[in-house]
């Protein structure tokens, strides 16, 4: 699960705390990213309603465009997940500080379909690269994927399944239920570590 509250703090004591409670990261709704920000919030004010800890959270279309908030002071922390192949430029830019890490389990993935869709036994699949081996993992059998098409996030693949530019999504089941989709897979979770990021 996530680090222990106590923990939490002790490590972003060593940083100036952010002027805004606001949290930026990965959209649009229903990524796995806006669930572990969502969580990040509620922990850092455990009084706080679920709806205001939801308010507090600010999604954008990449983690950069994330990143570029917290340098104009729109969002006070960046939430990144580690699999993220390009949060090296993030740990590498002098202007921010790592405030910490957590240990956060992903909603679960799986693969969908729009619903009634007939989907062919080499169907398209969209996918975040990051988790792009659960492909592999969960699609069932007599499906083989032909094509993976690379997506800026779960729920962006969703989106593509929904609207028929590809046959089906790996994706989350908030994601899926958002944009109407139906499972044909087994779906399960991804112990995920992530970072927390803050200006300098």
């Amino acid at each position: 699960m996530i680090l222990e509250r106590s923990n939490w703090l002790a490590l972003e004591a060593a940083t100036v705390r952010p002027d805004s409670p606001v949290i930026g990261t990965l959209g649009p709704a229903g990524t796995s990213s806006e669930q572990a920000a969502v969580h990040l919030r509620a922990v850092l004010d455990p009084d706080s309603d679920p709806t205001e800890a939801t308010a507090d959270v600010q999604l954008y279309d990449s983690y950069e465009e994330a990143g570029e908030a917290l340098a104009t002071g729109e969002v006070g922390r960046l939430v990144v997940a580690n699999a993220y192949a390009g949060i090296n430029a993030f740990y590498m830019n002098p202007a921010l500080d790592l405030a910490g890490a957590f240990v956060f389990d992903t909603p679960h993935y799986g693969i969908a379909r729009a619903r009634g869709h007939r989907v062919p036994p080499r169907p398209r699949v969209a996918t975040h690269p990051a988790p792009v081996a659960l492909v592999a993992e969960l699609l069932p059998g007599p499906y083989t994927a032909q094509e993976l098409v690379l997506t800026t996030s779960t729920s962006t693949a969703a989106r593509a399944a929904r609207d028929l530019d590809t046959d089906l999504a790996l994706t989350t089941e908030q994601a899926a239920a958002l944009h109407e989709l139906e499972f044909i897979s087994r779906t399960r979770p991804i112990r995920m570590l992530w970072s927390v990021f803050v200006n300098r």
